[in-house]
């Protein structure tokens, strides 16, 4: 007997109580038993993945002749409803589950024939009407359509939300790099003062680092583009018609327009996700590259009073509890928060594409969250870090031109002249005799216009040699 605000649904393991008005079946119903360990769910973008796959698996198989039309058009326009994120609520599954991701695979078969099935104007669970493996899953696999998921997710997110926002975040580097080239200041290597720089020369590094790293993504997506649908099992293609694969991969690239093709390999596809690994490493890449950003752009703002100074960042939030006026770098560490979890992210997914024995990786849905977790927060925090922050940043011209003056290392240009033994005895006397650049020149008998000439603090940030006359 049903319990009041229950359906009762069975399998070969028996019967479970499902809540009436939840779209999903037994199988989503056992899992959700199974698999109470995170609270965590697959994102938006994996689901509409999931959702545009049935939908060209259902058009494809009509076509094929092999699922008849009333059946088909009823699961092409419910799949189209959980691409649009209709149904979210409705995929409620754990992400640490079955490593080949057949729970989620089928928590998408059974809303999705739930929902074709009421549109028929059948009742909920009627599988006769629409059977989640028999009509939804023909000519599929979890095998096959999971990887395939990932690779549309993935593909989809690089192309639509982290690029853009990559080019934001190089935009404004671009533009602080024109902004600053003039600002002379102190270079610094080891922490410790070196020849003089432009502000803009300083910049330029970060924004040649996001280019190469848009760059790098830009070569390394193709191979994301390999879809394995089709392979089904063990990649054979058993229990799918020859066409099947072939058609829906160019379903998929119609509807989402992005220029999917067909796995070279579909054992290698299913047995590995290297190409997840490959683009995982290329985001570990420029997560690296905006943390040492955001390191450096802390300290070259640090003080006001007592640090370098050197720029000053926008004030967003007061930064603390006790102090008082005190305003921290908050969006520069909530960059660095995010990627750290990108870096951390990169091994996680390292090791899930080892997991699996033979003819399939069982790390799939580790891999799927992982990677699309990185994504969503590197382009989050890209766009935040060049919109909150670094498009605000201003220059204290003064002192960066100040540390430039007393900077020991200004003696480096006159080692051609000297040698680099002399050189050094000056520098010392610099140092240890707190005496300016300037002073120590002069005392060594070189004149003030030649003084002048040495110390043309711009002309120092282009390279060269200092010639004897």
């Amino acid at each position: 007997m049903e319990k009041v605000g229950y359906r009762v649904e069975e399998d070969i393991l028996g019967v479970v109580e499902i809540p009436i008005n939840a779209y999903y079946g037994i199988s989503t119903a056992r899992a959700i038993q199974n698999f109470q360990i995170s609270g965590l769910r697959f994102p938006r973008v994996l689901i509409k993945a999931f959702g545009l796959i049935k939908y060209a698996a259902a058009k494809v198989n009509m076509e094929l002749g092999l699922l008849e039309g009333e059946k088909a058009e009823a699961i092409m326009k419910a799949s189209m409803e959980v691409a649009e994120g209709r149904f979210d609520v409705h995929f409620p599954v754990d992400i640490f589950q079955t490593g080949s991701g057949t729970s989620t695979n089928m928590n998408a078969n059974e809303v999705i024939a739930n929902r074709a099935i009421e549109i028929l104007g059948g009742k909920i669970g009627d599988k006769k009407l629409i059977h989640p493996n028999d009509h939804v899953n023909m000519c599929q696999s979890t095998n096959d359509v999971f990887p395939t998921a990932i690779n549309v997710s993935v593909a989809d997110s690089i192309i639509n939300h982290l690029l853009p926002s990559l080019e934001i975040l190089n935009n404004t580097l671009e533009s602080k790099v024109r902004e600053f080239e003039g600002i002379v200041k102190c270079g610094r290597t080891h922490l410790q003062d070196a020849v003089p720089i432009t502000l803009g020369q300083e910049f330029s590094g970060y924004l040649s680092a996001i280019d190469h790293g848009i760059e790098r993504i830009k070569k390394n997506i193709d191979e994301l583009l390999e879809l394995p649908i089709g392979g089904t099992a063990v990649g054979t293609g058993l229990n799918a018609h020859p066409d099947f694969g072939r058609l829906v991969v160019e379903e998929l690239a119609r509807l989402t327009g992005i220029p999917f093709k067909v796995a070279k390999n579909k054992f290698e596809a299913l047995q590995l996700r290297d190409s997840c690994v490959s683009i995982s490493g290329v985001l570990k890449t420029i997560a690296g590259s905006i943390l040492r950003l955001c390191n450096d752009l802390r300290l070259l703002s640090s003080g006001p009073n007592t640090g370098l100074g050197e720029i000053e960042i926008p004030a967003v939030q007061a930064g603390s509890s006790i102090m008082p006026g005190k305003v921290n770098p908050v969006i520069l560490e909530s960059t660095m928060l995010a990627c750290v979890k990108v870096i951390g992210n990169d091994l996680s997914i390292t090791l899930a594409n080892q997991l699996g024995e033979l003819e399939l990786n069982m790390g799939m849905p580790l891999i799927a969250y992982d990677l699309l977790q990185s994504i969503q927060i590197l382009a989050n925090s890209s766009r935040n870090l060049a919109t909150r922050c670094i498009n605000g940043i201003t220059p204290d011209i003064e002192k960066c031109r100040y540390y430039a003056e007393v900077s020991p290392s200004l003696i480096t240009v006159i080692s051609p002249l000297v040698g680099y033994d002399a050189a050094a005895k000056i520098a010392r006397k610099v140092v240890g005799e707190k005496k300016t650049v300037r002073e120590a020149l002069i005392e060594e008998g070189f004149t003030e216009r030649e003084v002048d000439e040495i110390l043309d603090l711009k002309r120092l940030t282009m390279g060269g040699i200092l010639r004897k006359r």
